[in-house]
């Protein structure tokens, strides 16, 4: 073969490559949609039509929690300084609704005046490691931005909280101002206490070895705990969701039927209410949407 012929063949090569591979990275989608799913292994945005989630009115028992959540998501959408947000504590008590339910109100408010909206954008907690490429991208709009990340935690020999640290302490290479985080854990200290021990017991100095694991989630200006619903909460639950998808059952009646579908789970949250809702709309024959 000719050299020529050679680098006739090595140019086609490179165009098939080149078409082949994904476009780069592009802020332009994030004004056309309010939601979206970071795909590290492609680095693209994947727009989400219609977010799953609950509307504010059906998340009881957490009005505190809500305002907090609300007026840091306001404050951050109106163009003022903001707290990255963690929500953590018991299961089921709607620690990403209400991520999810604050930003779409937000985002509703802000229409009705003519202001800027948020964009949602969820990461993967074994995606932190893309965090750098994913702000690289986020940098290039004016847009505000919410990285939710969901069920944030972390393993032994686990090192991806470094690129979330390194985010949150705000370096040269840290957070734009155009971007908070928000994230939710079932732990505290988004460590299991068995690791912490183990960190303890093995190091040399043991309150430095674990510092910089456990501080992390000190560097959430927002810290917010969510805890076990009280039967009066759990019911007040229930009671929301029936008079939101309208289901013809007595007060009574409904308070018993939730009350024995929490003992046979063993257990009282906001999930285990709509997990009920759920089962007794189709026991009724209504529809859910």
């Amino acid at each position: 073969m000719t050299d020529h012929a050679l680098l006739s063949v090595l140019e086609r090569i490179a165009d098939s490559l080149e078409r082949m591979s994904p476009p780069p990275p592009s802020a332009d989608i994030l004004h056309r949609h309010d939601a979206f799913l970071w795909q590290a292994a492609l680095g693209v945005l994947t727009p989400v039509e219609k977010v799953s989630g609950v509307p504010l009115s059906l998340l009881q028992g957490v009005k505190r929690q809500m305002d907090q959540v609300m007026t840091n998501t306001r404050h951050f959408a109106e163009g003022f300084s903001a707290n990255n947000v963690m929500l953590w504590g018991a299961r089921g008590m709607g620690k990403s609704s209400l991520v999810k339910a604050s930003v779409a109100a937000v985002n509703e408010e802000q229409r009705a005046k003519g202001g800027g909206t948020l964009a949602l954008i969820e990461i993967q907690r074994d995606e932190l490691s893309s965090l750098p490429k994913l702000l690289a991208v986020l940098r290039t709009t004016k847009r505000r931005c919410i990285l939710f990340c969901d069920d944030l935690s972390f393993e032994s020999q686990d090192a991806d909280y470094k690129s979330l640290k390194s985010v949150l302490d705000g370096g040269i290479g840290g957070r734009p101002e155009n971007v908070l985080i928000y994230a939710t854990s079932n732990r505290r200290h988004l460590m299991p206490r068995d690791m912490i021990e183990n960190e303890t017991g093995s190091a040399i100095n043991p309150s430095e070895a674990i510092e910089e694991k456990v501080s992390l989630s000190d560097r959430f200006g927002l810290w917010i705990g969510l805890y076990g619903a009280t039967q009066d909460d759990y019911l007040a639950i229930v009671e929301a969701y029936a008079a939101y998808y309208r289901l013809p059952v007595p007060r009574d009646e409904l308070r018993r039927k939730a009350l024995q579908w929490a003992m046979a789970r063993g257990s009282r949250s906001g999930r285990v209410a709509s997990q009920f809702i759920s089962d007794l709309s189709a026991e009724l024959g209504i529809p859910q949407g």
